[in-house]
C-alpha cells in the first residue's frame, strides 16, 4: 500500500451532478479516505468545491466570470467547505487542516520549503490537510489556474507515491465518449506525449475549471517527481480503495522516474549558489557513512544565498564533494560554523532541523 497518497476531488464529484455541494457524496468518499487513514497511510485531499459552495450560498447570482467575482464566490464558499470537510471527517475521528496555496507561494524555493514543511508536519501529527488554491487573493499571475495541477504540486511537495484525480469520467479515452459511443477506456498509459493530448476534450460541467487535458497536464507533472497518477471515476463505490489495491480501474499514468532520480536530476541540474567547506570528520560520515551535513562539520561557508537554495560541499582542498539544499540561508549558516545541532536554537533563536543539509536533499558527485 502507498505510504503518501494526495486525492483530488473535482467539483462534478463533489456535486455528484448537481448544482450544490453533495453531502451524501462527500460522507461516502470520507469513509473511503478514513479507511485508509486508519491503515496508516498519509493523505493530503486537493479540494475543488469553494466557488461552488458560494454559488449556492448566494442563491446563484447572475454574476460577470471575472476573477473578482470568483473570487467573491471563493470567498464565501471557502470557509462552508472545509466546516462541511471538519463535520464529515470529524465522524471518523479525523482532525483535518486547511491549506491554501497560490502559485506564487511555491514558486521558489524558500516557499516551496515552508509550504513542504507545514504539511509534512499536519501529516506526522495525523491531521489531514485539505488543499485549495487561494483564490480570494490570487492574480492571474500567481494562480496555478486549476486543482489537477495543483494537486500534482502537491504530490511534488511531500513526494507522493500515489496522486489520484477523481473526476466524472471513467478516465482517458481514445475519443470522447460522450459523444462517440465506440470509444474504448485507455487502461495504462505508459509515456506522455501529443497523441495523449490529443485525445483529452473539454470540461463537461460547466462548474469546473479541468477538463481531461488539464489532467493529463498534471500527470506528466506529477511523473517528472516520481508519482504514478490515476484518474479514475469518483462516483464508483470503494473507487479510492480500489485504486491503492491497483485494481484495474480508471487510467494509470506510469512515472519516467523515480523520486530520488528525479531529485537528484533536479539538485544536479541547479547552479549552486554558495559553497559549505567541511573538516575530515564530516567528509568521511558524508562519503562513507551516507550521512546528513550538520552544523558542526562546516569550516567555511562562501556566497549569499538563502534557505533552500543550492550550495555546494566542498573539501577543505576546495574538492566539490556534494550539492544539496540548504536548510539555512548564508547569514545562519556563518553563526552555525563549528556548532552542535543542539545549539541552533540558542544561537538563532529557531530552528529548521538538525542539519544543514538533510540527506534526502543532497547529492554525492
Amino acid at each position: 500500500m502507498s505510504q503518501r497518497i494526495v486525492i483530488k476531488l473535482g467539483t462534478s464529484v463533489l456535486t455528484d451532478g448537481t448544482r450544490k455541494l453533495s453531502q451524501r457524496r462527500m460522507l461516502e468518499l470520507a469513509r473511503q479516505i478514513a479507511h485508509l487513514y486508519d491503515l496508516g497511510t498519509k493523505i493530503v485531499v486537493v479540494s475543488s468545491g469553494a466557488i461552488a459552495a458560494g454559488r449556492d450560498a448566494l442563491n446563484y447570482p447572475e454574476l460577470h466570470p471575472s476573477l473578482p467575482a470568483k473570487q467573491m464566490l471563493s470567498a464565501v464558499g471557502q470557509g462552508r467547505l472545509i466546516q462541511l470537510y471538519s463535520e464529515l471527517f470529524s465522524l471518523f475521528d479525523i482532525v483535518v487542516g486547511q491549506v491554501l496555496l497560490t502559485r506564487g507561494d511555491i514558486a521558489n524555493r524558500t516557499g516551496y520549503l515552508n509550504a513542504r514543511d507545514t504539511l509534512l508536519t499536519l501529516l506526522d501529527h495525523g491531521i489531514l490537510p485539505i488543499v485549495n488554491e487561494n483564490d480570494t487573493v490570487a492574480t492571474e499571475e500567481i494562480r496555478v489556474g486549476d486543482n489537477d495541477n495543483l494537486s500534482a504540486l502537491v504530490a511534488n511537495l511531500i513526494d507522493a507515491d500515489l496522486l489520484i484525480l477523481l473526476t466524472d469520467q471513467k478516465g482517458l479515452y481514445t475519443a470522447d465518449p460522450r459523444s462517440n459511443p465506440d470509444a474504448d477506456l485507455i487502461p495504462l498509459v505508459e509515456q506522455i506525449d501529443a497523441s495523449v493530448y490529443g485525445l483529452a476534450g473539454g470540461t463537461s460541467t460547466g462548474l469546473g475549471t479541468g477538463g481531461m487535458i488539464t489532467k493529463i497536464q498534471a500527470a506528466e507533472l506529477a511523473g517528472r517527481s516520481g508519482t504514478i497518477t490515476v484518474i479514475a471515476p469518483g462516483s464508483l463505490a470503494d473507487v479510492i480503495g480500489m485504486v491503492v489495491r491497483d485494481e484495474p480501474i480508471g487510467t494509470k499514468f506510469l512515472a519516467p522516474t523515480d523520486h530520488v532520480e528525479s531529485r537528484k536530476r533536479w539538485l544536479i541540474s541547479e547552479k549552486a549558489q554558495g559553497t559549505l567547506t567541511i573538516d575530515d570528520g564530516a567528509v568521511d560520515r558524508l562519503c562513507n557513512a551516507g550521512a546528513s551535513l550538520l552544523p558542526a562539520g562546516m569550516t567555511a561557508v562562501t556566497g549569499e544565498f538563502e534557505r533552500g537554495s543550492p550550495v555546494a560541499v566542498a573539501d577543505k582542498q576546495g574538492h566539490r564533494l556534494a550539492i544539496g539544499l540548504s536548510n539555512y540561508d548564508s547569514d545562519a549558516a556563518r553563526q552555525l560554523i563549528k556548532r552542535k545541532s543542539s545549539a541552533i536554537i540558542e544561537r538563532l533563536g529557531y530552528s529548521y532541523g538538525d542539519e544543514m543539509i538533510h540527506r534526502d536533499n543532497l547529492v554525492l558527485l
